[in-house]
C-alpha cells in the first residue's frame, strides 16, 4: 500500500518523536530503550529491536520514557504491523495520567487545535 493511501486512511495524526520505549511482551521478552519513531493518540511506531520474535496481534506493555524518564506514558498495546526495521503498536488501554501526558504531547506538536479535538472525539467514539 502506498504511503499516500495509508495517510488517507489514518484518523490520528502521527507526531515524529525522539524518545525511547521499554517493551514488555506478554511472553516475558523485555526490550529496553527502543527508539520511538512517531506517536499518535492511538499508537506508537518504534524501531524493531534486533532480537524481536513477536508477531502481529501479540499483546505487550509499552512504557514511553519522556524527559529523561521524568514522565512515563504507560499503555497496553497490540502489535499492529511489523516491517523489516519497524513495529507499529495499537494502544488498547491507557490510564488517565498517561492519556493526559499523551494529549499534551500531541497538542504541543500539532499546529491545529481543532484537529486535536476531532481526534480526541474520534478516539472516544471508537472506544
Amino acid at each position: 500500500m502506498t504511503e499516500q493511501k495509508i495517510d488517507d486512511r489514518r484518523r490520528f495524526s502521527r507526531i515524529p518523536f525522539d524518545a525511547v520505549a521499554h517493551i514488555n511482551a506478554d511472553n516475558g521478552d523485555l526490550f529496553l530503550n527502543c527508539q520511538i519513531i512517531d506517536i499518535s493518540l492511538k499508537g506508537v511506531l518504534v524501531h524493531k529491536p534486533g532480537q524481536w520474535q513477536g508477531e502481529t496481534g501479540d499483546k505487550c506493555r509499552l512504557d514511553l520514557l519522556l524527559d529523561n524518564a521524568q514522565v512515563v506514558i504507560e499503555m497496553e498495546a497490540a502489535v499492529a504491523h511489523i516491517d523489516d526495521d519497524q513495529i507499529g503498536f495499537d494502544c488498547l488501554e491507557i490510564d488517565l495520567d498517561s492519556i493526559t501526558h499523551l494529549k499534551r504531547l500531541i497538542e504541543l506538536n500539532l499546529a491545529d487545535e481543532g484537529l486535536l479535538h476531532r481526534e480526541l472525539s474520534s478516539l472516544i467514539e471508537g472506544s
